[in-house]
């Protein structure tokens, strides 16, 4: 019995000693799988990077349209083009004395059959605070300055989520609604780089079929030619600039008529559930 058991153990010592080199051959086959698994999770490939004067001529390039953009932003960004066809004067009605001057002088000059001032609730104003919008003080003060009262008409916005322009420029869209006015076109009058920005959100309010034009007012002590040399006029042009761009690309008004359209928030939101 102890001799059987002795041969055995030297059986299972020669076999083992035989089947190494496989069990070697398979261990590294195995290593040999993952590497060229882990080897095919990149890739190698060949980039293109500019030479020295390939760089020279981009940043050329580049310098040349920044300066061009810099020279001509503000003729972009504060516009006159007005509508041909429009009746109406739409004055925004949160601009300076100095503005609205400006505003009482191009409706003089122009074919216009009516202004109308727009604006939310009075926030600055501690004494007016509640008692008046813009509207209506933009109103107050043009007939106070030479325009017919029946000449005039004050259409104000309530306090919302939604982007004060747009929502002015919804509320003249539903006041022209209820007095059955067929507009075809209509002017906006801004305060100069805010002008851009004005017509788009009125084209986006009252759809492709009415032609919006726009009119901006200049303000005084700004160097519109060379805006990058004050601080005041340099930082009107860069937030409109912003304002402008985010508008084009983050901006989405809701179907008209609705909730959000108004409120710029869902009635959920609006009203959560106590």
């Amino acid at each position: 019995m102890t001799q059987l058991r002795a041969t055995l153990c030297l059986v299972l010592c020669v076999g083992a000693v035989l089947s190494w080199p496989t069990l070697a051959r398979g261990q590294h086959n195995l290593v040999t799988s993952f590497a060229m698994v882990r080897f095919h999770l990149f890739r190698r490939r060949q980039v293109w990077l500019p030479t020295l004067w390939g760089w020279l001529i981009l940043l050329a390039i580049t310098g040349t349209a920044c300066v061009l953009a810099g020279r001509h932003i503000y003729t972009l960004l504060a516009p006159n083009d007005p509508a041909p066809r429009a009746r109406i004067l739409v004055v925004e009605g949160w601009m300076s004395e100095k503005e609205l001057d400006q505003a009482v002088a191009v409706f003089r000059r122009g074919k216009y059959e009516r202004i109308v001032t727009t604006g939310g609730p009075i926030e600055d104003w501690v004494e007016l605070r509640g008692s008046m919008t813009y509207a209506e003080l933009a109103a107050s003060y043009l007939i106070k300055h030479g325009l017919d009262a029946t000449e005039v008409t004050a259409v104000s916005a309530p306090a919302s989520a939604q982007d004060r322009t747009f929502l002015s420029a919804v509320k003249v869209r539903d006041w022209a609604a209820k007095q059955g006015l067929a507009l075809e076109a209509l002017d906006v009058f801004s305060r100069g780089v805010h002008s851009q920005r004005s017509r788009m959100l009125y084209r986006m309010a009252f759809g492709p079929n009415i032609d919006v034009g726009v009119l901006s007012a200049r303000r005084q002590n700004y160097d519109e030619r060379h805006w990058w040399r004050t601080t005041a006029t340099a930082q009107s042009v860069l937030e409109e600039t912003i304002g402008l761009l985010w508008t084009m690309c983050c901006f989405h008004p809701a179907p008209p008529g609705s909730h959000e359209e108004m409120w710029g928030v869902p009635p959920s939101a609006a009203y959560p559930e106590r």
